[in-house]
């Protein structure tokens, strides 16, 4: 039987075997990895300036969340306690902002790979979640940095269990929470990304979010307390509001009736 064309697409193409399927598959790892690798050089060869004026200014207090919350006496003074510590961060910082700034890039070669097994419903609807999750990682990520990083910097950096012990803050301890605050963000925000999925899955509907909107805000405001571990009741609203945001920003994505095949399209 003759394997049908896919909105137009050569019919060797939707014919192609299992080789001719791993070869298509190896070029876009190969071209992937190539991108990474490229951005990961050119972060790079910028890391020092990008390190100074970027990564190091929520140590500073002339941060621009902290200008606005009136705080102008912190600043947090690393300190370097392994030889090759600067060596591993610059090569691991490189690269783990070469491929999250290569993700677009990274998704559309996904794209080009499963577009000819789609149908035409099914790649607008693909078409959609490439721009939309591409938008939303990059929030996340921005309200990392900007805000949430800088909150639980300032919090932990000035909390003491006894003023006898200071607080010397390693490069790698900074590091490892700068680098997992803000991807956890940017992955926080794919939430409404996930409810629109589920929900085109027909597994979850609106009146799922209606029903349990009590425990949700109680399971968001734990988060949120666990991203920013303080006391302070504007601190935790500023974590909490964007959760809440997203969850109902995902409830109306999500359809009032479970969908047939019929309506995958949006």
């Amino acid at each position: 039987m003759t394997t049908p064309k896919n909105d137009g697409e050569p019919a060797e193409l939707a014919q192609a075997g299992f080789w001719e399927h791993v070869d298509a598959l190896r070029g876009v790892l190969i071209k992937g990895a190539a991108t990474v690798m490229a951005l990961m050089a050119v972060f790079f060869y910028v890391m020092p300036q990008l390190f100074d004026t970027v990564i190091l200014a929520p140590c500073r207090p002339d941060f621009w969340l902290y200008k606005l919350l009136g705080i102008d006496d912190f600043r947090v003074n690393l300190v370097n306690i392994r030889l090759a510590s600067q060596f591993f961060i610059h090569v691991s910082t490189s690269f783990w902002l070469g491929l999250v700034f290569s993700c677009p890039a990274l998704f559309y070669l996904a794209w080009t790979f499963v577009k000819p097994a789609l149908y035409p419903g099914e790649k607008r609807s693909v078409r959609w979640v490439f721009v939309f999750g591409n938008i939303m990682f990059f929030l996340g990520i921005a309200l990392g940095y900007a805000v949430i990083f800088p909150i639980m910097l300032h919090f932990l950096a000035d909390y003491h269990i006894s003023a006898d012990i200071p607080n010397d803050i390693s490069l790698d301890s900074y590091m490892d929470n700068f680098i997992m605050m803000i991807f956890v963000m940017g992955v926080v925000f794919e939430m409404p990304l996930l409810a629109w999925m589920l929900g085109k899955l027909g597994l979850i509907t609106r009146d799922i979010f209606s029903a349990y909107r009590r425990q949700a805000i109680v399971a968001l405001l734990i988060i949120a307390a666990f991203i920013t571990p303080t006391s302070d009741p504007f601190t935790l609203m500023v974590v909490f509001i964007p959760l809440y945001m997203l969850w109902e920003f995902g409830a109306l994505l999500v359809p009032k009736r479970r969908e047939t095949d019929s309506d995958y399209s949006l």
